[in-house]
């Protein structure tokens, strides 16, 4: 039997590179390497395409001196990577299935997607729709909103209009009391999300929200349990949910900092939470995913107010797989170890270009 080849992409452009980094480890070292060939390709900070040669290389960092560049061919008949070696020499590389572990822009917004649609190359997680919504947090709510689910009120903002500071803040002001929150529509894992208390910290925070997107959104604060809920599935499978998993941050709010370099920040699965929550929210996570057109995977993300309200924040279609991160451990708190979960997703990547027969 011919072993399929699997192209594993992982880095960026994006914030989240380092997080990528470590997903990708952990994703490369559950892959079934007696069924699998693995073609390894790192992204760089600033935008280079490497041949990376073991995921040693990208525990250590090794990799970023990589002599070898390998990108994904646009060719759908093709179907392949274009690797050139040290010395100027070209080859082929067929791909059987894409799996792109990349967070954030220029990764989990639709444009790596769209490169794959173009090769006609399979691959793991949202399509272009899907992936850009979801990464846009405004058109997130708008979607979001003909569904009837109950999310925070938000106050949008352009970069553009931080020129006129007093207007904006007066606008927030009528339609907010403090605190609000403060966050880059199009930005992943945190950054630049901030808390505002006065009008001196929202200014701070409209400015470094602006520094990552000129959409920004500023939103009331909702108090209650950070909590998250995996979600499988699409196209001709079922979609379907994980239980509930509860944020215990370390930090005032779970941030990037609280999410990655905090120790005492923890997660838990099958928390108690008011009311009828943890059965709802499953219910509610499969409802925005297929309302974003969702395909694969995707971790949706609430809060649980003390009365029991549910409250969508946010839908990540590529969710973390480092050591810590809650998506995985939710489907093993199913049943489903990391090497199923991840043969999971291959093979309902192999799926993709299925159609149903009219």
């Amino acid at each position: 039997m011919n072993t399929l080849t699997i192209a594993v992409i992982f880095g960026g452009q994006s914030s989240e590179h380092e997080v990528s980094c470590m997903s990708a480890a952990n994703i490369i070292k559950q892959i079934e390497k007696e069924r699998y060939s693995l073609l390894l390709i790192g992204i760089t900070k600033d935008g280079r395409w490497l041949k990376v040669d073991s995921v040693e290389d990208i525990a250590s960092g090794a990799w970023l001196e990589s002599k070898s560049e390998a990108v994904i061919s646009p060719d759908a008949k093709k179907k392949c990577a274009i690797v050139t070696d040290e010395k100027g020499q070209v080859t082929f590389h067929p791909i059987d299935v894409a799996f792109p572990v990349l967070h954030g822009l220029y990764g989990e917004d639709g444009t790596i997607q769209g490169l794959f649609e173009l090769a006609r190359i399979p691959y793991v997680g949202c399509g272009v729709l899907a992936s850009a919504v979801s990464m846009d947090k405004l058109y997130t709510k708008i979607v979001v909103d003909r569904i009837g689910i109950r999310q925070a009120d938000y106050e949008a903002v352009m970069a553009e209009e931080l020129a006129d500071m007093d207007a904006v803040v007066s606008r927030v002001e009528k339609h907010f009391s403090y605190p609000v929150f403060i966050k880059p529509s199009n930005a992943g894992s945190s950054r630049g999300v901030s808390r505002a208390d006065s009008r001196e910290e929202l200014e701070c925070g409209l400015r470094t929200a602006a520094a990552e997107d000129r959409k920004i959104l500023v939103e009331e604060m909702i108090v209650g349990h950070e909590v998250e809920c995996a979600v499988f599935g699409g196209g001709k499978e079922p979609v379907i949910a994980s239980g509930v998993g509860e944020i215990l941050a370390a930090a005032e709010f779970y941030d990037y900092d609280a999410k990655y370099h905090n120790t005492e920040s923890r997660t838990v699965t099958d928390p108690e939470l008011p009311g009828d929550a943890s059965a709802r929210i499953p219910e509610m996570a499969k409802a925005i995913f297929q309302a974003v057109d969702g395909y694969g995977l995707s971790r949706v993300d609430f809060f649980v107010k003390e009365d029991g309200t549910v409250v969508f924040n946010e839908i990540n279609t590529m969710p973390g797989f480092t050591a810590i991160s809650m998506y995985p451990m939710l489907w093993e708190a199913r049943g489903i170890n990391k090497k199923e979960l991840v043969e999971k997703l291959i093979q309902h990547a192999g799926k993709r270009y299925q159609r149903e027969q009219i």
